[in-house]
């Protein structure tokens, strides 16, 4: 009776873990998913304004019809990701996503951004250059780091009235997306006989003497 039970309850357990195990990889087997739904559109180092769902029009990427929402793509392999611009007086939001569809970072005008976004999204590379301060970046940048270098920024601004749509659209579309050039600072080298009191490199010889 106890060996009947025993294998009744590790026969639920086995089947519970073999449920849990094909939800979460359905994701992951899909073929089609927002990566590469946003790969397809024309929104590679620029951001493309989504249409706007409503009751009887397909809604892939499950938007919300109170908001409208920009995508952008990037590559940080040619350099770090900026996304900026001057947002309207509304609630937003923006959030950065990897090619695997993670979640890497999200933050909401809430937080103190005001209307203004000045994102930066970096790779580890890059990320430990702007720790040993060899990188230079602009004043403000809210700083982002993403272990993989596809990635899409996703930024959504509220509609409190319908007639607001063009006007948000236009500001959506207005945004900078774009890789910033990887500036280097450079750091000065003392000559071996180091410097004198006006600049000028003490010679060598002089300090052997």
């Amino acid at each position: 009776m106890i060996r009947t039970l025993l294998f009744i309850i590790g026969g639920v357990v086995l089947g519970l873990i073999i449920h849990l195990i094909v939800v979460l990889a359905l994701p992951l087997a899909s073929e089609e998913n927002n990566w590469t739904r946003i790969s397809e559109l024309d929104a590679l180092n620029k951001p493309q304004v989504l249409e706007v769902p409503s009751s009887f029009s397909p809604n892939p990427f499950r938007l919300d019809p109170t908001f409208i929402t920009a995508v952008c793509r990037l590559s940080l392999e040619t350099g770090p990701g900026v996304v900026s611009g001057i947002l309207p007086d509304t609630f937003w939001s923006v959030a950065v996503f990897d090619s695997t569809n993670r979640a890497v970072y999200g933050t909401t005008n809430r937080s103190g951004l005001g209307q203004s976004l000045q994102l930066g999204v970096f790779n580890p590379p890059q990320t430990r250059l702007l720790a040993q301060r060899e990188l230079e970046i602009t004043e403000g940048l809210l700083i982002v780091e993403s272990n993989l270098d596809d990635i899409y920024v996703v930024v959504r601004l509220q509609m409190p009235l319908p007639e607001l749509e063009k006007r948000y659209h236009d500001a959506l579309a207005g945004l900078t997306c774009t890789n910033a050039p990887m500036r280097t600072t450079e750091v000065p080298v003392t000559p071996p006989g180091g410097m004198t009191e006006n600049g000028a490199p003490i010679p060598f010889e002089r300090i052997a003497r």
